[in-house]
């Protein structure tokens, strides 16, 4: 039997790429996939995402990011491939942080609460999926997840908490981006 889901309407995504560390855990600012674009949109539209923002300073990178985008928007991309414009229709192009959150404002009526994703334990600010479903039902949320080799250490004074990092039954944890995005939001929204 169909069920008429509600979408998660004041729930957001950000993919930031500065300040991030690579594997020597030096800052730096990391490059956008292609790969990123697409399937996060898709996962993001299919688990009812508002929005997900793409976070990177260069006007550069964002100029390639919106004309890779609006190929997929309109156009043979359009005419070629429906559902994948339905999906990148919810990214939004935005150069820092502050930026995600003034949107979100001004799409919600209020500010969100900022949630991090780390694969590394974090510290005392971890809030388990179960504590943080009740949060969202009061307020807008945006998770936040970084590229490279993770969000950089003065992310922990920004955002509000962490989730939980993504874990399986080896010590390996080096999972894609959109293959931590798809997972969280599955453990958060999925239809039991």
């Amino acid at each position: 039997m169909s069920q008429n889901i509600q979408p998660n309407k004041d729930f957001y995504i950000a993919l930031l790429h500065h300040p991030v560390v690579d594997k020597n855990k030096q800052i730096i600012t990391a490059s956008v996939t292609n790969l990123d674009l697409h399937d996060i949109a898709r996962s993001a539209a299919t688990f009812g995402v508002k929005r997900y923002f793409v976070v990177h300073p260069s006007p550069d990178e964002q100029a390639l990011n919106n004309r890779i985008v609006n190929h997929w928007r309109s156009g043979y991309g359009e005419r070629s491939h429906r559902t994948r414009k339905e999906a990148l229709e919810i990214i939004e192009l935005v150069n820092d942080f502050e930026t995600v959150l003034s949107r979100i404002k001004e799409l919600s009526g209020e500010a969100p609460i900022k949630i991090g994703t780390s694969a590394r334990k974090t510290g005392s600010n971890l809030l388990k999926i179960d504590e943080f479903m009740p949060k969202l039902k009061l307020h807008p949320a945006v998770l936040v997840f970084g590229t490279g080799y993770g969000l950089s250490s003065e992310w922990n004074q920004t955002l509000d908490f962490f989730l939980p990092p993504i874990a399986g039954p080896t010590d390996y944890n080096h999972l894609s981006v959109r293959s931590a995005v798809a997972i969280y939001l599955d453990r958060l929204f999925a239809i039991p």
